[in-house]
């Protein structure tokens, strides 16, 4: 018996019992989808975070208080550690490689415009805030330099607040809106931004910095400083200047440990890329077990094929079939099973990806990779797990076989 004749014996085999034959592929057709659509989902993510990040600008340092400590958890040395606005000034001034600097303080709270209210991130800055973070004002502008010197009540917000706050249509420009019972001005709209992992990039409003400090937070410190490097080749020289220039800021000694922590947006990018990867590498491994409980299927119900057609085994072998013959057969009923499912398998979960993609706010990407090596996985569950059921088949005694009722 040639591979045709083995490839259409089993096919006729297959059709002969359609419905065990679709339960037996039903863990390989679920394991290869569930290996597509976790990867798509997981390669979705990880793109959709770098190019959040990278809108935001690849030249940037960001400065916090803190040192980070082992494990890679950043913790504060003390209460006492704070960042000044002086230690922006002193950054711009005395490091070679900055472009800007823009000192930050966040808090989170409720902002209220008429009978409406919605709980945002105000953040008090610089007026450079938008050179340095990337940031467009499609409608008015940013504040002035003299707005932040007089500590003016003025304020830049974000879509989602805009949409939030205001009817469709409606002009926000000019409107009064409230933080903590103070009154601001409407003075510009941020471009959107979208989504940065699990942080909504539109959905804040920005204030001078002065504003914050002394009529909002009260506070004469800063939540962190954003340095714009001049020239991206220059990154690591830039955080061993900025470094230099914090700790001298600081007056720390050569034994202390420094009291902030400066990240790098490249590393960031790095890092949320390889959580990305360890995430999807997690559930394609958990997709992967379905393969194998599908293949474990696909061994059982063989073994009951094998039991089932002993006697005709036995006919085959009596008529001339060779041990190679009836082995091939039945490998390839195996093979043709897992190879099936892989099919449907591919099938149903480029579908449910798009599906995701479509009608969810997910992102997905689905890969050629994932779809051959989910392909060729299947094919090698079939071969691995019908090897044994196939090689009883091949090696059943003719007599015991005939006798076989």
């Amino acid at each position: 018996m040639n591979i045709t004749e083995s490839v259409a014996t089993s096919f006729a085999s297959l059709r002969a019992n359609k419905l065990r034959s679709l339960l037996t592929m039903l863990g390989i057709i679920i394991g290869v989808a569930a290996v597509i659509a976790t990867v798509a989902l997981g390669d979705g993510a990880q793109i959709s975070v770098k190019e959040s990040l990278t809108k935001l600008g690849s030249n940037l340092l960001f400065v916090r208080p803190g040192n980070q400590m082992t494990g890679g958890i950043v913790v504060a040395v003390g209460s006492s550690v704070r960042l000044k606005e002086e230690d922006a000034k002193s950054i711009k001034q005395k490091a070679d490689y900055v472009a800007d600097v823009i000192a930050e303080y966040q808090l989170r709270t409720q902002v209220k415009f008429q009978n409406k209210n919605w709980n945002t991130t105000i953040v008090g800055t610089y007026p450079s805030y938008g050179d340095v973070r990337n940031y467009k004002a499609t409608q008015g502008r940013y504040f002035t330099d003299q707005e932040l010197k007089e500590a003016r009540t003025v304020a830049v917000i974000g879509p989602t607040v805009a949409q939030n706050l205001f009817d469709a249509g409606q002009d926000p420009l000019g409107k009064t809106i409230r933080l903590k019972n103070i009154n601001f001005e409407i003075i510009g709209v941020l471009e959107e931004k979208g989504q940065s992992g699990f942080q909504n990039l539109d959905d804040q409003v920005l204030v001078p910095l002065s504003t914050m400090q002394k009529r909002v937070a009260g506070v004469n410190f800063v939540s962190g400083i954003t340095v714009k490097v001049s020239d991206e080749t220059k990154m690591d020289d830039a955080v061993v200047e900025v470094e230099r220039v914090m700790r001298k800021s600081h007056r720390l000694r050569e034994s202390q440990d420094n009291d902030f922590t400066i990240r790098n947006q490249a590393d960031i990018i790095a890092a949320v890329g390889e959580t990305s990867r360890i995430l999807s590498f997690l559930l394609a491994s958990v997709a992967i077990v379905a393969l194998i409980v599908g293949g474990i299927g696909i061994m059982n119900i063989m073994l009951v094929s094998v039991t089932e057609r002993t006697k005709e085994i036995g006919i085959r072998k009596a008529i001339g079939a060779k041990k190679r013959d009836v082995l091939l057969q039945f490998l390839i009923e195996s093979l043709t099973l897992s190879i099936l499912g892989g099919i449907i398998g591919i099938l149903l979960g480029v579908g449910v990806s798009f599906l995701i993609g479509n009608v969810s706010t997910f992102r997905t990407v689905v890969s050629a990779q994932s779809i051959v090596v989910s392909f060729i996985f299947s094919a090698f569950v079939g071969i691995f797990f019908g090897l044994y059921p196939a090689r009883k088949a091949a090696d059943a005694n003719v007599i015991d076989a005939l006798r076989y009722e």
